[in-house]
């Protein structure tokens, strides 16, 4: 078994700052450096009104952190926040060690989890984009990578190499976003044909590892027209296992069809390169007709997971979409208590709980209220009826002397749609 390499994580709890947020947010750094195959030995923090300007912690705690390095024996440090050039340069003149920080840590992250090529290219964006005005400042990081030690810019995306100055880096860029623009084109592209199909489109949204990949998992378990399990998206309890955006055709029995589409996971201080990169995969969300917002309910700081992935749509531009709130892992809570969130239900993934409520709830605000109707489709337009299909649940089916009669559950859009063929409107379904 392959020795992890051993860190220690630093954190500053500004007077801003609450104590549960400050001790939440060092173990989610913890947990962050655990993703990267790191073993945390040690934590050390330290109360100040804010951030120091050129160390991030003060000069006595630096050297304090230079005697528990020794003490330790490690060689790389995490920083539980975005560092400047000049930090960093500060920090290993004392120290004489790695220096990464939160950005670096989440960037590698991503690096090491990206398979497909959209991903690829967006995770290198991001880690040129954070590395251009900090040249000079991770100079020294840098070249202690040789080693296949940790930092973002020794893996994924492969080695960068230092002498490369601004003006390379910078069309370095210009290029890889070129090569971009050209796969966000095709996406666009297949979103396109599914729109023209006219499914409705649910997207997954949420704070990394609250189960959206295991739910999207459930419901192709449920949908008994799957037979492929290729057609399963990867999950994992870990944070970020999944990077890439996935969309599938939901068809459960005596529920209309939807397009499934899985996220990628988000977390408190995502980088902003990183945000801006995966933009264009998020596109995904922002085109959907409703989105589920999944919630780790067993997690204590659940409402503030809540808050971050909010923000989070907000900033990539997410408004005006209808949200349920899918309150997740209830399997390993005593007692479930309601949280009075409008559109919310409680479930559990793992035991399949609560899995047809939610769906019922998708249903009512997709389609919202339903209507029953008789319709008579001559056999020369026998291609309605596969488009029907598609848009209303077929209760009966039989062949007629004049063509086949259909009666559908539908919406009245659906049923203004075919009014050409429409024999009876009989009741409307609540």
């Amino acid at each position: 078994m392959q020795e992890l390499e051993q860190v220690i994580i630093v954190g500053v709890e500004e007077a801003s700052t609450e104590q549960y947020q400050h001790e939440r947010s060092m173990n989610e750094l913890k947990q962050l450096a655990e993703a990267c195959q790191l073993q945390v030995v040690a934590v050390l923090s330290q109360k100040l009104e804010q951030i120091h300007p050129t160390t991030y912690i003060g000069s006595g705690k630096l050297n304090e952190l230079k005697v528990l390095m020794e003490e330790k024996n490690v060689e790389t440090v995490i920083f539980n926040d975005e560092l400047s050039s000049s930090q960093i340069r500060n920090i290993e003149s004392v120290l004489s060690c790695r220096v990464i920080d939160r950005t670096i840590l989440i960037l590698d992250i991503f690096a090491i989890r990206a398979k497909t090529k959209e991903a690829k290219l967006q995770v290198e964006i991001a880690e040129w984009q954070y590395m251009l005005p900090r040249l000079i400042g991770l100079r020294k990081s840098l070249g202690r990578q040789g080693g296949g030690g940790v930092g973002t810019f020794n893996r994924g995306a492969g080695e960068k190499k230092l002498e490369l100055d601004r003006r390379h880096i910078e069309s370095k860029i210009n290029s890889l976003q070129n090569d971009l623009k050209q796969l966000v084109k095709h996406r666009k592209v297949q979103r396109g044909r599914r729109n023209k199909q006219g499914i409705r489109t649910v997207a997954l949204v949420g704070y990394t590892n609250a189960g959206k990949s295991t739910l999207m998992n459930r419901f192709l378990e449920m949908d008994t027209n799957q037979t492929q399990t290729s057609k399963y998206v990867y999950e994992e309890n870990m944070l970020f296992a999944t990077l890439e955006t996935s969309v599938r055709k939901i068809a459960l029995p005596e529920f209309f069809p939807f397009l499934l589409t899985d996220t990628v996971g988000f977390v408190e201080r995502l980088p902003h390169h990183l945000v801006k990169a995966f933009r264009s995969t998020l596109e995904e969300v922002k085109e959907a007709d409703l989105l589920i917002h999944v919630v780790d309910y067993s997690n204590p700081f659940f409402e503030e997971q809540i808050e971050v992935t909010n923000h989070t749509l907000k900033e990539i531009g997410v408004k005006d979409i209808p949200m349920i709130y899918a309150y997740n892992k209830i399997d390993l809570m005593n007692e479930v208590p309601d949280y009075g969130r409008e559109n919310t239900v409680y479930i559990s993934t793992k035991n399949k709980k609560g899995l047809d409520s939610l769906t019922t709830i998708i249903q009512e605000q997709l389609y919202g209220e339903q209507i029953v109707c008789d319709f008579l489709i001559p056999y020369e337009k026998s291609a309605i009826i596969d488009e029907m299909k598609e848009h209303a649940l077929i209760k009966k089916w039989e062949y007629l002397e004049n063509g086949t009669f259909l009666q559908a559950q539908c919406s009245r859009h659906v049923k203004d749609k075919y009014s050409d063929w429409l024999q009876n409107e009989s009741m409307e379904i609540q």
